[in-house]
């Protein structure tokens, strides 16, 4: 079996429009899974590296938890 070559959708940003801890290197990207079910998330900040995954479905249940905390006056 010969390995797949496929292209997945990416953004990114710099985390110092959003986060005033953030330093002028620390940034977010998050990648799309090729399937269209989740995605992978890398946080570089404050020299350390975070990364994870989640489903959409895990990401309606997040938001859902934090409730009242997540505004979309808070996403601009």
């Amino acid at each position: 079996m010969f390995p797949s070559e496929y292209k997945r959708t990416a953004r990114f940003t710099a985390l110092l429009d959003h986060d005033s801890f953030a330093g002028p290197d620390d940034f977010i990207e998050v990648t799309e899974w090729y399937n269209g079910e989740g995605f992978d998330v890398h946080i570089t900040a404050r020299s350390k590296e975070q990364q994870f995954s989640l489903t959409w479905g895990e990401l309606s249940a997040l938001r859902a938890t934090l409730g009242n905390w997540w505004s979309d006056d808070d996403n601009d």
